[in-house]
């Protein structure tokens, strides 16, 4: 009797999501993360053009739209998030309201960059990636900003560039940053 009642109800998807995916964000990011997927979504591959457009638009890819994001490209969120962690440019927190990303490539390394990145973590007091306490830098490796015969190199936001950068100089830069000048 008991195995007619269960057989009697409603058969459920395996995998079905409980609630729509996106049904908890908040409507901004709701918009921005759909807007990206629908930019993108009839593209091949689109995961990488719409993660981007999320990031560009966000200034990060939050983990909350991961589900949406998974669901609406028929991906699963195991293969969304591997794409997020594995890519060091797509960030899952809000950087600080200035990134400095110093160069890592070859062409810097030759110039000076090892010393200049452990400068760097220590006078910051963060590791890649990490945001300083008091929220005003966040610290990139990046890994060519086409400056190679002037490395190593920092670049500050989305466009201002340094070239052959100390240890004084990337200090004067971090301060200048912090003041909010360029």
């Amino acid at each position: 009797m008991k195995v007619e009642a269960i057989a009697m109800q409603e058969p459920r998807r395996r995998n079905a999501p409980r609630t729509a995916p996106g049904a908890d964000l908040p409507p901004a990011m709701a918009s921005a993360v759909r807007a990206a997927i629908d930019a993108h979504r009839t593209r091949r591959g689109p995961l990488l053009p719409v993660l981007h457009a999320v990031q560009d638009a966000l200034g990060y890819v939050p983990p909350q739209t991961l589900p949406l994001i998974a669901f609406e490209l028929n991906l699963t969120r195991a293969e969304v998030h591997g794409v997020v962690s594995f890519y060091h440019h797509f960030r899952s927190a809000p950087a600080a309201r200035t990134v400095v990303q110093v160069c890592r490539a070859e062409a810097c390394q030759a110039l000076g960059a090892r010393a200049l990145e452990a400068h760097a973590r220590q006078s910051l007091g963060v590791d890649w990636h990490g945001t300083t306490a008091d929220g005003a830098i966040t610290l990139e490796p990046v890994y060519c900003l086409g400056n190679c015969g002037c490395g190593p190199s920092v670049r500050v936001g989305a466009d201002e560039l340094h070239a052959h950068v100390d240890a004084a100089a990337f200090d004067a830069i971090v301060a200048a940053a912090r003041e909010g000048t360029p």
